[in-house]
């Protein structure tokens, strides 16, 4: 299972996506669009937008066609309980 947030340094919901993450244990990796422009494009391309922070869940291969996109608390409470269960199980 692999995590990933794409992020810009001076997106608020992007530090409180990571904040979220390391304060529930979720280990994942940050790709920060700002400073890779191949990145940027993956972004457009997985999520059809530009804006940050998305959040793609990856499982056995496949990534999660319900990307996390922007950090709206209760869709991401609900989401990060559908990745505990995929972590734990």
């Amino acid at each position: 299972m692999n995590v990933t947030i794409y992020t810009t340094p001076t997106c608020g919901f992007c530090k409180q996506t990571k904040s979220f993450f390391k304060d529930n244990n979720v280990e994942y990796t940050e790709i920060d669009v700002a400073e890779n422009q191949d990145k940027a494009k993956e972004l457009v391309e997985k999520s059809g937008q530009m804006g940050v922070p998305v959040t793609i869940v990856e499982k056995d291969g496949k990534e999660d066609v319900e990307n996390f996109w922007g950090y709206n608390l209760p869709l991401f409470i609900h989401n990060y309980v559908i990745v505990w269960r995929c972590l734990h199980h």
